[in-house]
């Protein structure tokens, strides 16, 4: 993930300078437990300031409005009860050199200031202080005492002090071509390590571009460029100085992050705010997209684990109570016979009363033949009895089976993240499981990334919509909520998979090749969809129920009709598509 350096947070701090100062605090709210969000109005317009100090993605930029989930971080609170009614009246870095940014807040415009906002961007030791207007700390987002750090304290009550101040040599546009050359080229080695070593103030990402501007590599040794390179490299050094005196950028995307100085950019040039927000945004939700779904997996990958176990001994000991019958059937035929059972004999060998076939029945040989008849009555009783009990919790567990399999499965369809619907789906497979128990309540409320996720969408040839469902609660929704009375739902037989609705119109009549499209997405999307052919069903939603007490997702149907999905079609459709 590309940090915010210098070069790219002067032209934030530029822009905001330009068209949000001065502008009026309406309201704070803490997304997560690092980034805050502060509704900024001015004359013509309104919108939210993202503050973050993530330690990969700590960044200030005009974002996105928070969720509509209660907030219940002190922070926040604290930065609420000191900021609202304020007007952010100034913006500036404290240093060109330092990503530190002094936020000022004042009662009105050409007021003195009487609140300072630190914003700190420095990866992982990243923060923002509050302090009054003599830079006492009032509250910090990250508090850092002295087991925690020797070099810088920031506490409630001290008084704030500046990180501490970068060593070494500065950029300067007066430094002529002839001296930054032998500065760099000083001690041998790869162009992009001797520009890192040599100045402060440049990041690996500038340089990286740079470099490459040049139509040169990272990893090309000083020892080895010609003058021309030289000249090339000093001219783009040069821009680049430039480019932060005059705050003249060109924003936008490159093939492995973004840029603000247009080198390497791929499309057009874009709104450094817009750029900022939804890189940092994609990036900080595809980690949180992999974490969630690798703990998930992992969870349901434990329980399953369990029940399978589990099943496997009842379902011994079912068979076990398979040999009841056996027991009174030597039961019977001793009874019959008891007349050739002597004393003291150990077996004897009967004939079985419907195939006279020879049985060969152990005996103790201390009791009689009725006494012994009596011992294999009780195992026949006994082992009746436990089939009654075992046979309902291996039913109970094995709906167990069928619930999370079902689950697991619509993580697996959850390949990758491609946007926020995909977060937002596996947010609410991990709601789900809260709810049914599988995990623990969080202490602090998750916000939600919109109300309600929404299904696959595809076309039948004919250009009927199919809908999908992502997770059990898009499942029931489709299945209970969404379905019309004219449409056609589909499900994979005796296998784990999506609810998946054929829409029709009234008097509109799919065709064979409709029917196949929908079988083959419900294939697809199912656990069966590594199979050449999969069995689906269908029928009208009305003959579709949800038994009492079942968990989410989990359906009964009847007058089911049946075809074949081919999910290697899809796959091959997908491929076209992508």
């Amino acid at each position: 993930m590309q940090s915010v350096d210098v070069t790219t947070l002067t032209a934030i701090c530029h822009d905001l300078q330009t068209h949000w100062i001065p502008a009026k605090v309406e309201q704070v709210y803490q997304r997560d437990r690092y980034t805050i969000s502060i509704a900024l109005r001015t004359l013509k317009k309104r919108s939210w300031l993202t503050i973050s100090w993530h330690p990969q993605a700590a960044r200030l930029c005009i974002g996105n409005p928070p969720p509509r989930t209660p907030d219940t971080f002190t922070f926040s609170d604290q930065l609420r009860h000191q900021l609202n009614g304020f007007a952010l009246t100034a913006l500036k870095m404290i240093s060109p050199w330092e990503r530190v940014v002094d936020l000022q807040f004042a009662k009105r415009p050409g007021d003195d200031p009487v609140w300072h906002l630190f914003v700190e961007i420095m990866g992982k030791y990243s923060n923002v202080i509050l302090t009054d207007h003599k830079q006492q700390i009032v509250t910090v987002a990250h508090q850092v005492n002295a087991n925690q750090s020797t070099v810088r304290t920031v506490q409630t009550g001290q008084n704030y002090e500046l990180p501490p101040a970068l060593t070494g040599t500065f950029p300067k546009l007066q430094e002529n071509q002839e001296r930054w050359q032998e500065r760099v080229a000083l001690i041998p080695g790869s162009i992009k390590k001797q520009l890192l070593n040599s100045y402060r103030g440049l990041s690996p990402a500038v340089a990286s571009s740079m470099i490459q501007k040049a139509g040169l590599k990272p990893q090309d040794s000083t020892e080895n460029l010609r003058k021309q390179d030289w000249d090339q490299l000093y001219k783009l050094w040069e821009f680049w100085l430039n480019s932060l005196e005059t705050k003249n950028f060109e924003p936008g995307y490159v093939e492995e992050g973004y840029t603000v100085l247009g080198w390497g950019m791929i499309g057009k040039i874009i709104n450094i705010q817009t750029l900022i927000n939804d890189y940092y945004s994609k990036q900080i939700n595809q980690e949180k997209f992999r974490q969630l779904k690798h703990q998930l997996q992992q969870k349901l990958k434990s329980y399953l684990k369990k029940l399978y176990t589990k099943a496997d001994n009842f379902k011994q000991k079912m068979q076990q109570s398979s040999e009841a019958d056996e027991y009174r059937q030597k039961g019977d035929l001793l009874m019959a016979h008891s007349h050739l059972c002597k004393p003291g004999m150990s077996s004897i060998t009967l004939n079985d009363f419907e195939t006279e076939k020879p049985i060969k029945i152990s005996l103790n040989p201390e009791k009689n033949a009725i006494q012994n008849a009596q011992l294999f009555y009780k195992k026949h009783q006994k082992l009746k009895r436990a089939k009654g009990a075992v046979e309902p919790l291996l039913n109970e567990v094995q709906q167990e089976i069928n619930y999370l399999e079902q689950v697991e499965d619509n993580l697996q369809q959850l390949d990758n993240y491609h946007s926020p619907e995909d977060l937002q789906t596996l947010e609410e497979i991990k709601q789900e499981l809260i709810q049914q128990n599988y995990l623990p309540s969080p202490t602090q409320q998750t916000p939600n990334i919109s109300d309600e996720s929404q299904p696959y969408q595809h076309k039948t040839p004919s250009g009927f919509e199919v809908w999908i469902g992502r997770n059990n609660r898009q499942n029931d929704r489709l299945t209970f909520r969404t379905a019309g009375d004219y449409d056609l739902w589909f499900h994979t037989q005796e296998s784990a998979g999506s609810h998946v609705l054929l829409r029709l119109e009234p008097g509109a009549v799919p065709n064979e090749a409709d029917l196949h499209c929908a079988a083959n997405w419900a294939a697809y999307y199912s656990r069966a969809r590594q199979n050449e052919q999969v069995p689906v069903v269908y029928t009208e939603p009305k003959y579709v129920y949800k038994p009492k007490g079942a968990k989410p997702g989990m359906v009964i149907y009847k007058r089911e009709r049946v075809l074949w999905g081919k999910p290697h079609k899809i796959q091959s459709y997908l491929k076209n598509q992508g």
